[in-house]
């Protein structure tokens, strides 16, 4: 007992370090960072959307830095081919004057992945980035490349109502642990940011954990129990967003046009095991679930005329199938 303790302590203390040190770049945003960093140790990927100038970049930027990974961006545009992702296979010459077909490896290759405005490639190329998302492989002709770990991808995404953009297929949504919205600065945050770039547009935060704590602190997470009653109420309120099922609360007969996939429910567990941690308890919490719903979810359900006709966001639906889930206990 007295163990866990300790590690759970560690594990406070590792983030804590990370987060004092992102605040060096990043204002505001608070309930983002804590959502990036669970994710992070959970081992899923994000999708950060928000207006351009809100701070999305330089946040992937900065944990690059404080995580001391190796770091690479791609800059996602129209014309970006897959082979500009994963790499490609060239005709190379040897010493001896002899042909060869070596593998050259794109920008994938890196342990953190600033993936930038990724809905402004066409389905073809994103399309490029599941297997890497769910498998952390990369096949190229016959060969199989395996990535190193920790790997994670971090996106950044323009609202859809912007030009130039494409909806992400929902196969490539679901690949995402969370999806997350930045918002547009305080008056009193913004100050801080213009203050911050006075002085530098570059990134100061320092290096205080690398790969092998992320790795120690995503196998503590994998421990800490779930009792049976909050699994049962975690599979519940994934299923209850499907309303092709008569079980399904009304909600989600009123409200929602398809449910999330099974990945879901795991990402909900996964991630509510690192935010116990992260809250300093060994054990899953309702509350765990209940907040996580919202950046789990919010990409993986699509909600209906009803909810458009009755003004109700994607997280409104979400807030009433949590009400509903917790009443049937």
């Amino acid at each position: 007992m007295n163990e866990n303790i300790e590690k759970i302590k560690s594990f406070s203390e590792s983030v804590a370090k990370i987060k004092a040190e992102l605040a060096q770049d990043v204002v505001g945003n608070k309930d983002v960072i804590d959502s990036v960093i669970i994710a992070i140790v959970a081992g899923g990927n994000v999708l950060l959307e928000g207006v351009p100038g809100v701070g999305k970049t330089r946040l992937v930027r900065s944990l690059g830095r404080v995580l001391s990974l190796p770091f690479s961006r791609i800059q996602f545009t129209p014309d970006l081919m897959p082979s500009d992702i994963t790499g490609t296979n060239i005709i190379e010459k040897d010493d001896a004057g002899k042909l060869n077909t070596v593998f050259r490896k794109g920008p994938i290759f890196a342990n953190l992945v600033l993936a930038d405005e990724i809905n402004r490639a066409t389905p073809k190329t994103q399309s490029a980035m599941l297997e890497v998302m769910q498998e952390h492989k990369v096949t190229v002709g016959n060969n199989v490349y395996t990535l190193d770990e920790p790997f994670f991808v971090l996106a950044t995404e323009n609202p859809i109502e912007q030009d130039g953009t494409y909806p992400l297929p929902e196969a490539q949504m679901d690949r995402f642990m969370f999806k997350l919205i930045m918002k547009f600065p305080e008056v009193d945050e913004l100050e801080q940011i213009v203050a911050m770039t006075q002085k530098t547009m570059e990134e100061t935060a320092n290096a205080v954990v690398d790969g092998k704590a992320i790795l120690d602190m995503r196998a503590l997470a994998a421990t800490v129990p779930v009792i049976p009653e909050i699994m049962n109420y975690t599979m519940r309120l994934v299923a209850n967003t499907h309303p092709e099922r008569t079980a399904s609360v009304a909600a989600a007969h009123k409200y929602v046009k398809y449910g999330a996939s099974p990945r879901a429910a795991q990402a909900l567990i996964t991630a509510a095991k690192v935010r116990a941690l992260l809250k300093g308890n060994y054990n899953v919490s309702y509350e765990d679930i209940d907040e996580l719903a919202f950046p789990v979810l919010r990409h993986r359900i699509k909600t209906n005329f009803n909810a458009g006709n009755e003004h109700l966001s994607t997280d409104d639906v979400i807030k009433l199938l949590i009400k509903e889930t917790r009443a049937q206990r």
